[in-house]
């Protein structure tokens, strides 16, 4: 039975502008008065899903959404190098970031690895069609069977890559803007995917 999937990245906030590993760090200011200019573009659902993130479940109030935070959903571990700079730790562990980027199953940073996020995410993704999931669902959309849900832009990338059945290793190919809807419709091992619809004009500075 098929079931449509509606991913929304978060909104802007600090550690993204600053290129940094994203401690669970909320909205600032600018990015939650995007999300609230995109509240009125965000499609109906049936499940309202959010990642537990400050920064989702932060996106997803400003959305208007009464979303349920969904473990499943949860960022990236990058473990020790959590709520640092990318240059930073680019200048001081060379070695580990080259591993981390040219190997799937390497986690340099004792968190998690990119195939173990892949899998993750791709685990939650074929389970979407599952009643406990569906049934989260209760409002006006709740009879479809749709799942709309904010999750990091890792997860996104992730979740694509597993639906597509794509190398481990396209994930670093793929970009994910923030108030960004992708679709994927479809069942375990059979998904199409519907990239890259802006909720709303690009943020300003």
């Amino acid at each position: 039975m098929t079931v449509r999937v509606m991913l929304v990245s978060p909104a802007m906030n600090a550690a993204l502008r600053e290129a940094r590993f994203d401690g669970d760090a909320p909205l600032d200011r600018a990015g939650e008065r995007s999300a609230r200019a995109a509240a009125a573009a965000v499609p109906r659902s049936g499940a309202v899903l959010s990642g537990p993130s400050e920064r989702c479940l932060g996106t997803a109030a400003a959305l208007g959404l009464a979303a349920r935070a969904e473990p499943a959903l949860t960022g990236w571990d990058l473990g020790r190098w959590s709520d640092r700079r990318l240059d930073e730790v680019g200048a001081a562990e060379p070695d580990a970031v080259a591993a981390w980027i040219g190997a799937p199953s390497a986690a340099p940073h004792g968190g998690e690895s990119l195939r173990a996020l892949v899998e993750r995410v791709g685990g939650w993704l074929d389970g979407t069609g599952g009643t406990d999931t569906l049934a989260a669902g209760d409002g006006p959309g709740a009879t479809d069977r749709s799942v709309l849900a904010v999750a990091e832009p890792a997860v996104v990338r992730a979740a694509v890559v597993h639906a597509l059945a794509l190398p481990v290793e396209a994930f670093w190919r793929l970009d994910v803007a923030p108030l960004v809807l992708t679709e994927l419709s479809g069942r375990s091992g059979r998904w199409n995917v519907r990239l890259g619809r802006p909720l709303a004009a690009a943020e300003g500075p």
